[in-house]
């Protein structure tokens, strides 16, 4: 894992090297990880537009004949809730406050009534042999959560950080639906704010991602390294794109 962390920072100091960026190149690279992280985040979770769809949905504003309306609105609500977390980028700090606002903007226009508002209903997540917090546990819940986050900051690698706090987030799942959406976006507002790019886990390695991520109840080691696979391997994305 040492390795694999020297690795990510030795890929950040050659991205910094070619910075700083023009404003248009800056804005090409928002909407190119807008539209990668829009899509493959929401088809993790069974959104059934594809990347070219996602992207004439945010870049046009228009609905995909014969695609669910909901599908839509995911993208639509995980964009603007890309564009918050680059509001906060500058910030060093997580918030109950932010993770609300972030959640509402996701899911308003799904549902206005639970969107940024922590579930009253119990929930079970269909191929996981652990039970989520009941409904009257969250709120204590999230804010030790909060509690631990400021504890384990500055004692993490920025990128253990980003998927400590991601698989946290997931194990309270606070929201009646969401949830894996806010914590990518939270996963990517830490890496934004201490100066590393944005990360996508590829559709194609979901069966991963999800069986780390189940078995992290037990030993987290998988699923952090799984996610600082995910950085190292868009940063050389990154790097392609600004070197061609």
């Amino acid at each position: 894992m040492f390795k694999l962390l020297k690795e990510i920072d030795k890929l950040k100091s050659e991205i910094k090297k070619l910075r700083p960026l023009s404003v248009n190149e800056l804005r090409q690279i928002k909407e190119y990880y807008r539209i990668g992280l829009t899509y493959s985040s929401n088809a993790i979770e069974g959104n059934s537009l594809t990347e070219s769809e996602t992207k004439i949905v945010l870049e046009e504003g228009i609905t995909i004949g014969g695609k669910p309306l909901k599908d839509y609105y995911e993208a639509i609500g995980h964009s603007d809730g890309y564009d918050f977390i680059h509001t906060l980028a500058k910030e060093k700090k997580i918030t109950e406050s932010n993770i609300k606002k972030l959640h509402k903007l996701f899911y308003q226009k799904i549902d206005i009534s639970k969107a940024g508002i922590y579930r009253k209903e119990k929930i079970f997540i269909s191929g996981s042999k652990y039970s989520m917090p009941s409904p009257e546990k969250i709120k204590s819940l999230m804010k030790e959560l909060m509690n631990y986050l400021v504890k384990i900051r500055a004692a993490c690698h920025p990128v253990e950080f980003a998927a400590k706090l991601h698989k946290e987030f997931v194990f309270i799942h606070p929201f009646i639906d969401g949830n894996g959406r806010v914590a990518r976006l939270l996963m990517n507002l830490v890496l934004l704010q201490e100066s590393y790019n944005i990360v996508i886990i590829p559709l194609i390695l979901r069966n991963d991602y999800i069986k780390f991520l189940e078995n992290a109840h037990k030993d987290e080691t998988e699923f952090i390294k799984f996610i600082a696979e995910c950085v190292r391997e868009s940063q050389k994305d990154y790097l392609r794109l600004l070197k061609d």
